[in-house]
């Protein structure tokens, strides 16, 4: 199984873990909500897979100098879980994974600010 491959499935069961278990629908996934603090979900991060820590903390990094605010711990939550993640963060992990400076910088370039 490829390092990105392991990372997405124990981040996905991360995101199981700290997500708060509402009533839904069957075959509904459940909804990222609630917030818990930053460090303990990067805490978290760090016992599944150190580079996901690694490429989160370059995606906040790269989020605050791009939209000119800190990234939420749910924001943080729903680019690891939904669908297969945010490719601009996904890319991030397996960058800082590599230690490929250059691809982190390219790809912070390329991170959308929510509107609104």
């Amino acid at each position: 199984m490829s390092f990105l491959t392991r990372t997405a499935l124990l981040l996905a069961m991360l995101s199981i873990l700290t997500t708060p278990a509402p009533a839904h629908a069957q075959g509904d996934a459940p909804a990222i909500e609630g917030d818990l603090p930053i460090e303990s979900y990067l805490s978290l991060l760090t016992q599944v897979a150190p580079a996901a820590r690694d490429g989160a903390e370059a995606y906040m990094a790269a989020f605050r100098k791009r939209c000119g605010r800190a990234l939420q711990t749910v924001e943080l939550r729903r680019a690891f879980a939904e669908g297969s993640g945010d490719p601009t963060l996904m890319a991030m992990v397996r960058a800082t994974h590599q230690k490929d400076t250059a691809a982190v910088q390219r790809l912070g370039a390329t991170i959308a600010c929510p509107r609104g």
